[in-house]
């Protein structure tokens, strides 16, 4: 006999849920990290197209990825304790909505500023689903299967990590930039309609305030995961939002043969989530320390393999695979940092993140506008060997060696 889980709103219990609406709901929750992801990185592999349409710099035309960044960051903490007390289904709805309206915005701009105001609103969805979302599985399935639905929710960070940027790419390739911004509006109301069909109504349990923040935050184990994530996503993102003019610049390789390297560099990346995955909860300074030593060989040597194609998509797919483990490996640094606060843990790590982001593609477009691809790649990946070295500083994760 097959166990069921109930809901209360006021004090009334909800009719009982089979595990089946357990994982629908489960899995909406996973799909809407999966479509803000996916939108939030969906310019890289358009960046030039995009750029080119409103006759802007590349380094300009980065400003699509750390405005969003930028408003996810000051978003996670404000909207996670401004909307405390509302249902956590209706914020998720409230988010997936303005996710959509931003992506046909962006569809349908004429001018640059518009593009970039659509972006305004995804970094705000970007902040208030995922700091909300993150931590929700304990509320949708019964408590032995928690710990597979944590990581259900979670895969959809390497999942829109990897595969946004080709697909994107691939559609933009296809039918041009602004059919693939319509698609992915498209696919966020139908994720919009699952959370309102699976999800049950989700009161608030426990109010995430701004002194339970602070207080995650003077950890010291916090503070290093923060430091790692810092380094090692601005080494990323600094280089990787501007892979695209470097494939066409330094490689010169054709629109067709970018979109075939960058699935195959998606396609890696799934494979570093799964071994990442795998070993981070065990080994977290091992991964997280090995997918920034293997970030800082690809991008140090892009400048020199990387002018045959041959050497390019070599670099690309152990890039894949590295990057794969970087969510996975930050998010269970800052778990493991605060057990007994996730919500906190996940704004922490939903804000660090963004907002590297945003100053990693901000830092890398001025750079590219002032000197060349090639060292942008060579000054992330210096940024990479930092990380490492941060690594070796501390002998092993916040309570790696604990058991619960």
């Amino acid at each position: 006999m097959q166990a069921t889980t109930t809901a209360s709103v006021n004090g009334k219990l909800l009719p009982p849920r089979s595990p089946l609406m357990e994982w629908l709901a489960v899995v909406s929750v996973m799909l809407g990290i999966f479509v803000i992801v996916t939108t939030e990185i969906l310019p890289i592999g358009l960046l030039t197209s995009i750029g080119s349409s409103f006759t802007v710099s590349d380094g300009m035309a980065g400003l699509m990825m750390t405005v969003p960044g930028f408003l996810a960051a000051i978003a996670a903490p404000l909207v996670t304790v401004a909307t405390a007390r509302f249902d956590r289904r209706l914020m998720l709805c409230v988010f997936m909505l303005l996710l959509a309206l931003a992506n046909f915005l962006a569809a349908a701009a004429p001018d640059y500023w518009l593009v970039l105001t659509s972006r305004i609103m995804v970094g705000i969805t970007i902040g208030g689903f995922w700091s909300i979302g993150a931590g929700l599985a304990e509320r949708l399935v019964r408590p032995a299967s928690v710990g597979r639905a944590t990581a259900v929710i979670f895969s959809a960070v390497p999942l829109g990590s990897v595969l946004g940027v080709p697909t994107g790419t691939l559609i933009g390739d296809l039918a041009g930039w602004r059919t693939a911004f319509t698609v992915m509006g498209a696919l966020t109301v139908g994720v919009l309609v699952m959370l309102l069909l699976f999800v049950p109504p989700l009161p608030p349990v426990q109010a995430t305030r701004l002194g339970v923040l602070n207080g995650v935050l003077r950890n010291i184990n916090t503070r290093f995961a923060l430091l790692l994530t810092f380094l090692v996503v601005l080494a990323h993102f600094g280089t990787y939002t501007y892979v695209t003019p470097f494939l066409e610049q330094v490689s010169h390789a054709s629109s067709g043969l970018i979109t075939t390297f960058l699935l195959l560099y998606g396609a890696a990346g799934i494979l570093g989530n799964f071994l990442g995955g795998a070993w981070v909860a065990r080994y977290p300074r091992t991964v997280f320390g090995l997918a920034a030593a293997l970030i800082a060989a690809v991008t140090l040597l892009l400048p020199a393999l990387g002018r045959w194609e041959t050497g390019a998509v070599m670099l690309l797919i152990m890039w894949g695979i590295a990057y794969g483990a970087v969510p996975v490996a930050s998010q269970t640094w800052f778990s493991k940092a605060a057990p007994h606060a996730p919500e906190a843990a996940s704004v922490l790590f939903t804000a660090s993140f963004q907002a590297t982001i945003s100053i990693g593609a901000l830092v890398g477009g001025v750079i590219l506008d002032r000197t060349s691809p090639s060292a942008v790649m060579l000054l992330g990946g210096c940024t990479a060997v930092l990380m490492v070295l941060a690594v070796g500083t501390r002998p092993g994760g916040p309570d790696c060696n604990k058991r619960s």
